[in-house]
């Protein structure tokens, strides 16, 4: 009986718009229950300590792109034999600091390449096979400036050439995402941000609109010593069902304080910014 009623229950917000049973909540206590997330959850020791990847994970030349470009929906298979994974490996930043991180099998390296699961097959001339795996390392950016990363160069019968794969072992060492734990993605909310100057952010941002037109969205700021959190402001759209049509816009926001090192937060899921445009950094266990 009770999970009838919680299911009913939850029908009727969905029907009415609301979000929960006692009302939205302001943008202030959304702000600051991002900020005390990303506090106490491990997500800031990540972004100040840990790695956290703003560059493309793999590396691989231009010909090799255009093959797997041109032939889409290949699949991705081994086919030789593969050296073992060291047991441990490390990051080295161009500011002289380094983290110890665990290392994942060329395998898992392959499949990170791979929009399949591991477990579908494909016909034999529709896939790349991996022939060999070298342990290497590759140069990336990250939050924390240049580094240099352990990697596997994976060696493919039938492609032009190699590719260069991050080896880190990402569940293992810690990422934003999954410190968060449950999280928005996709819906309205901050898209990226652009720094105009010290005090000035020029921000992108995405919403639903019923009627298909754009709306007077409102950006909202919070300040926090160690955080920026965005948000926007959709104007009321009346109760029911809403087939949205997505939109986009542009504003700019001023600080009352310099931005520095603080980090810039969306308020609707809770993750970096950052996220948005640069999923890697911020991916967990769903993606």
């Amino acid at each position: 009986m009770l999970r009838l009623i919680t299911t009913l229950l939850a029908a009727v917000l969905v029907l009415s718009g609301g979000s929960n049973p006692i009302g939205p909540l302001s943008f202030e206590d959304l702000a600051a229950r991002t900020v005390r997330t990303w506090r106490t959850s491990g997500a800031a020791a990540i972004w100040r300590d840990g790695f956290v990847p703003v560059g493309d994970l793999s590396a691989m030349p231009p010909d090799v792109r255009g093959k797997i470009d041109h032939d889409e929906e290949y699949g991705w298979v081994v086919a030789g034999r593969l050296p073992a994974a060291p047991a441990e490996a490390r990051i080295r930043w161009d500011d002289g600091s380094t983290m110890r991180v665990p290392v994942i099998e060329p395998r898992e390296a392959m499949m990170a390449l791979s929009p399949w699961s591991e477990g579908d097959t494909f016909p034999d001339d529709e896939a790349y096979h991996l022939t060999g795996a070298t342990y290497t390392t590759m140069r990336l950016r990250t939050v924390r400036g240049m580094a240099t990363v352990p990697a596997w160069r994976l060696s493919f019968s039938d492609l032009p050439g190699p590719i260069d794969q991050v080896a880190v072992d990402r569940d293992a060492a810690g990422t934003i995402a999954d410190a968060i734990g449950r999280h928005t993605s996709g819906g309205d909310g901050v898209s990226d941000y652009r720094v105009l100057d010290e005090r000035t952010l020029l921000v992108d941002y995405v919403y639903g609109s019923c009627s298909g037109r754009r709306l007077d969205v409102t950006l909202r700021i919070s300040e926090w010593p160690d955080a920026v959190v965005l948000g926007i402001d959709v104007p009321y759209q009346g109760n029911g069902w809403c087939a949205g049509t997505g939109q986009s816009g542009q504003g700019v926001v001023r600080l009352d304080e310099p931005l520095g090192n603080r980090v810039v937060l969306d308020a609707a899921s809770r993750l970096p910014v950052l996220c948005g445009h640069a999923p890697d950094a911020c991916r967990d266990r769903r993606d």
